[in-house]
């Protein structure tokens, strides 16, 4: 069975509403879920609170100076 992906298009949030949403969202993934979040920039200050509650995210860069980070469980 795939794991699901649930995607929150971001890019049109001011800080720290991409924060805040992402952090309310990760409180209820369902454990084989991963979360993509698409924001403007590199959410620098997201991984020390996903770590903190127990998950990792991985960004890529995109060409447009977005970002899309996928995260998930650690």
């Amino acid at each position: 069975m795939n794991a699901s992906v649930i995607e929150l298009d971001l890019r049109s949030c001011e800080p720290p509403q991409p924060l805040v949403k992402t952090l309310e969202t990760v409180a209820g993934l369902p454990a084989d879920a991963t979360l993509q979040i698409h924001t403007r920039w590199r959410p620098a200050l997201l991984y020390a609170e996903l770590e903190k509650r127990g998950f990792i995210g991985e960004s890529q860069d995109q060409p447009d100076g977005s970002c899309i980070t996928h995260i998930r469980r650690a």
